[in-house]
This record gives structure tokens, C-alpha cells and sequence, in this order.
């Protein structure tokens, strides 16, 4: 199937074509700028290769719309495939909005063999039984989902910072080890 013609996505492996599946292979090295053990595609954030009006497009999603590194993403993206030949163009997607559901298995387990505690859950289970108005709790009685510690495994850690290194983290300390560490904020 020649690129004019390349369906949007990843497809099961008995679908894909040769041009399909080296355009998808050459994207397997872009990284995300921030966390730089990841691939967009392990994020999530690579969304489709497809044949737009003016060539081959490649759409990204941010993981919340104001994310600074999308323009460095982009020019990754561009930059990978043009040093194979391939010209192509970046579309910047945000509906639907990015969630940590499009994470991969292998992307998850990667953030946390670097220090970043992935998402605890789905987001789609986070919003399951959630009510639209919510009260503070008391104090002392808040509770959350308990947040394992990258570096010692264990589940006594506490949130010291609702904002991370980025917005798309938390930043959470282990009372066990002491470590302080980011947590992958469920989206």
C-alpha cells in the first residue's frame, strides 16, 4: 500500500503495511522531551500517521493543553522521519483530550525504572462512582489511592505537592525511604 493511502493508527500486525510499519518504526525513537525513557507512542501521544491534503501527517496529543514540550515534540517527530527521507507534517489533536489510559504497559513500567511513579488507575476507573460536586473532608480524613514508591516499592507515601516537576505530575515523598519522588497524575 503505497503512503497515499496509509490508514490512521497502529493496526494489528496482520494489517500492517511495509510503509505503514516503517513510518511507525522510525517513531519509535522520539522520545518525550521531559521524560526521556519514554516514546510518544508509549505515552500516548502519538495518536495517527495518515495521508492529509498536503502530505503525511503525523497527530499528536498533548497530555494536558498547555504542555511546553509540543513544539519540541513536533520538530522530533519531523526531524526522525526527514532524516530518513520521509516528509511529513505534525497536527497538534486535542479532542479527544489525552488520557493516562493511552499509556502503554511498557511506558508505565519504564517511568517507574526511572523514578516516576505511574498512574494508580485508569482514569476512566478514577472517574467511575465520582460525584459531580465534592466536599473537602475533614481534616485528617482524606483518602487516596495509595502511591507506591519507585525506588522502594512501598505504598507509605504522602503527597507533598499537588504539582510536580511538571503539571501533569504530583510530587509525593516515601515515608519509608524518604525519597521524594513524581507520581504520574491520572487523567
Amino acid at each position: 500500500m503505497p503512503l497515499s493511502r496509509l490508514p490512521d493508527g497502529p493496526l494489528p500486525p496482520s494489517q500492517e503495511t511495509q510503509a505503514h510499519h516503517a513510518i511507525w518504526e522510525l517513531l519509535e525513537s522520539v522520545t518525550d522531551p521531559e521524560i526521556p525513557v519514554v516514546n510518544l507512542r508509549e505515552m500516548g501521544i502519538l495518536r495517527a500517521v495518515r495521508q492529509g491534503p498536503r502530505g503525511l501527517e503525523v497527530v499528536i496529543t498533548p497530555t494536558y493543553s498547555g504542555c511546553p514540550a509540543m513544539s519540541q515534540m513536533a520538530d522530533d517527530v519531523v526531524n526522525a522521519l526527514s532524516s530518513a527521507g520521509v516528509s511529513a507534517s505534525v497536527i497538534t489533536q486535542l479532542a479527544p483530550a489525552w488520557t493516562t489510559d493511552w499509556m502503554t504497559p511498557e511506558g508505565r513500567e519504564k517511568l517507574r525504572a526511572y523514578g516516576i511513579a505511574p498512574p494508580v488507575k485508569s482514569a476512566c476507573a478514577a472517574a467511575v462512582g465520582v460525584q459531580v460536586v465534592a466536599f473537602a473532608p475533614r481534616k485528617g480524613l482524606a483518602v487516596r489511592d495509595a502511591v507506591d514508591c519507585p525506588q522502594c516499592g512501598s505504598n507509605n507515601t504522602t503527597e507533598i505537592s499537588h504539582f510536580g516537576s511538571t503539571a501533569c505530575k504530583a510530587l509525593y515523598r516515601c515515608l519509608d525511604c524518604m525519597e521524594p519522588f513524581d507520581y504520574f497524575k491520572p487523567y
